[in-house]
């Protein structure tokens, strides 16, 4: 069953890349037993970190800084894995735009354009499940809601099954 006709898969494409950039891949919320309650909002370039409790704050950090406060913890790998998606996914959106900007040159080109962005929103998808894994199993207490993850995994499915004829 094909869900997108060829014609639609180029803008399909486009927009789901830049849809998997601007979605938390992992929203989770987690309560210690001193009353202080976190809410971490990681989208695949920026982490929103909301405390309350003792007190309330805000905390906003990129994948880079989050790597590196998390240095040397069992948590780490997860932080590396989300850098490594951050990265794909901003090669993705690189090349959305260009192909955004010039389709007909794209389109021409050597490789299907389509099945490219799906294939990178594929790979952002199994890394950033990867991290949610890995966040989960190495000490982050809570509940996540990998929701970027899922999305960009179902996403990617559509778009490496788009009839391009």
């Amino acid at each position: 069953m094909v869900w997108v006709r060829s014609e639609h898969g180029g803008a399909l494409a486009v927009v789901s890349t830049w849809l998997c950039a601007l979605l938390p891949w992992n929203v989770t919320y987690t309560r210690n037993l001193s009353g202080v309650s976190l809410l971490f909002v990681r989208f695949p370039f920026a982490e929103v970190q909301f405390s309350w409790g003792l007190s309330s704050r805000v905390a906003m950090r990129g994948p880079l800084s989050a790597l590196s406060l998390q240095s040397g913890q069992t948590v780490a790998v997860a932080y590396q894995a989300w850098v490594v998606g951050a990265a794909v996914l901003a090669l993705a959106v690189l090349f959305s735009l260009v192909y955004y900007l010039r389709d007909e040159r794209v389109e021409a080109g050597p490789v299907d354009p389509v099945r490219v962005l799906g294939g990178l929103l594929g790979v952002v998808g199994v890394v950033l499940a990867a991290a949610t894994y890995l966040l989960v199993t190495r000490g982050i207490p809570g509940i996540p809601l990998p929701l970027g993850v899922v999305i960009s995994l179902v996403l990617a499915g559509v778009l490496l099954t788009v009839d391009r004829t």
